[in-house]
């Protein structure tokens, strides 16, 4: 069975100061998808934060990645890890996980 994990971002401070660290918290995005730890990230609807999509076989290297993020570093974002065992799956996805 895969492990996926579902981070939730919810930013903690203003738009501005989220805005400030948004071109390093992109770098560390494509890092993370470039190591093959995430599946699929974007913004919430409304923009309060954020949703990655993660690999979770190793929760703990996820954490620690978790916590090099720009945003989280400079305190502007409450971060939610929710790990969960992907039980069915569309066929599309099997090869990915």
């Amino acid at each position: 069975m895969s492990v996926i994990g579902v981070v939730v971002l919810t930013y903690i401070k203003p738009l501005n100061e989220v805005d400030n660290l948004l071109p390093a918290h992109v770098e560390w995005l494509k890092k993370g998808y470039a190591k093959g730890l995430f599946l699929a990230s974007g913004r919430k609807i409304p923009r309060s934060g954020g949703v990655i999509l993660a690999k979770c076989d190793d929760e703990e290297a996820l954490k620690s990645y978790l916590s090099q993020d720009p945003f989280q570093q400079s305190g502007v974002v409450k971060v939610e890890l929710i790990p969960f065992e992907a039980t069915m799956m569309a066929a599309e996805l099997k090869d990915i996980l």
